[in-house]
């Protein structure tokens, strides 16, 4: 079973959640590790951001939540080496509905876990606290936080922290809160100066070291359905990417 499970949590929108995710779980990979990147977003943005057709796909996350599909039948290898995917398309939404009816529906994909034998696992959430977040949360052993340097950076993650704390006193004790990551850092705009001021203010070393800054090179990645890496090897995104990765790999063990 792995050890390592990261959720990748944040439930507004726009943060650089699955940018996150991606490549994170690429760097990690590329370290001779082997990782599992769960599409857990009903808009498969994680999915096709590594070039795998969402829509093609004839098993994904919902069959495994909802249909008891295995892990084996339904993962795909990326074109990354060590990275493999548990692909989503809109099927997943349906998964919110069909999940409230069973029995301990909050450890449906902890259970599709079990059996993974992954060096790390990477969950990649949708932007909402509602039940594929939980299940998450419920399955992980540590949460990572994008957070974009806007002037509302701040406002929900109190509900977010209250979420975190009322899974760990119901379904996952052992939840750990990895850290903050800052995304979309502009260092020429004196407010995402102001946010990270704030956020080290309020989190403390729970912050990561690595700020994720502002770049073009970042944002086009995903349309070539390309990790930053191999996009744009000497890119500030694919720098700081990087030193993440390491971050992660460090709380980690």
């Amino acid at each position: 079973m792995t050890k390592t499970i990261i959720a990748v949590v944040n439930q507004k929108g726009g943060v650089g959640k699955t940018t996150t995710a991606i490549n994170v779980a690429a760097q990690l990979a590329g370290e001779k590790r082997s990782v599992l990147l769960v599409d857990l977003d009903p808009q498969g943005n994680a999915t096709s951001g590594l070039g795998i057709p969402k829509e093609q796909t004839q098993k994904t996350t919902y069959d495994v939540l909802c249909n008891g599909a295995s892990l084996a039948s339904t993962v795909h290898e990326s074109h990354v080496a060590q990275l493999f995917v548990l692909p989503a398309n809109s099927n997943l939404a349906g998964a919110e509905v069909e999940l409230v009816g069973q029995a301990q529906r909050e450890f449906a994909l902890q259970k599709a876990l079990k059996q993974a034998a992954y060096d790390c696992i990477i969950i990649d959430c949708p932007p909402s606290l509602g039940l594929l977040t939980i299940n998450a949360l419920t399955a992980a052993t540590g949460v990572l936080v994008p957070v974009q340097t806007e002037y509302y950076a701040l406002e929900g993650l109190s509900q977010l922290l209250t979420t975190i704390q009322a899974v760990r006193e119901s379904t996952n004790p052992g939840l750990e809160l990895l850290g903050i990551a800052l995304t979309m850092y502009d260092k020429r705009n004196s407010l995402s100066e102001q946010v990270q001021a704030e956020v080290k203010n309020y989190f403390g070393d729970k912050m990561f070291d690595t700020v994720i800054p502002r770049n073009v090179r970042l944002a086009e990645a995903p349309s070539f359905g390309k990790t930053i890496y191999e996009h744009d090897r000497w890119s500030k995104g694919a720098r700081a990417y990087k030193a993440l990765a390491r971050e992660v790999h460090n709380r980690t063990n």
